[in-house]
């Protein structure tokens, strides 16, 4: 499938958008970790690295969010987030794998965490992410295409 998709830096007046994906994307997986679900909790990390926030189009219509923290080793996966009614569509996997492509072309590692109850982790290990470390309510995933050992 040929996916017309397309990134632009979010902006302040995106963040009514990125509340709302928040929320639909992540409730069920923070209730469920018994983690907080408030709008301020959500602000808070919207806001947290916003400078490296990009609103995911689709035929220019804003369907998600990807922040990623691209540092020299390693690319780290902050959010990444498909609005519900755009989700298992091949739009997430496209979006990774371009990540994993970007990573591989530099010699980087990819990381990010994931919430243990969320269906995502299968994605990121069909990918070839790999588990290297747990915390109480989240997984560490690496990919790594460099030959190095986690």
């Amino acid at each position: 499938m040929n996916l017309n998709i397309n990134y632009r830096p979010a902006l302040d007046s995106d963040k009514s958008f990125l509340l709302e994906l928040r929320s639909k994307t992540m409730d069920p997986h923070l209730t469920a970790s018994s983690l907080p679900v408030s709008q301020e909790a959500h602000l808070q990390r919207i806001n947290y690295k916003f400078d490296q926030a990009y609103i995911i189009e689709l035929d220019k219509v804003a369907i998600g969010l990807l922040k990623a923290d691209r540092k020299i080793d390693d690319i780290e996966i902050i959010q990444i987030q498909i609005a519900p009614e755009y989700q298992n569509k091949g739009i997430g996997r496209s979006v990774l794998q371009a990540i994993l492509q970007e990573a591989t072309a530099s010699n980087r590692s990819v990381s990010l965490s994931v919430l243990k109850v969320n269906r995502a982790q299968e994605l990121y290990i069909s990918l070839g992410f790999r588990t290297v470390a747990e915390e109480e309510s989240s997984y560490l995933m690496k990919y790594s295409d460099t030959g190095m050992i986690f």
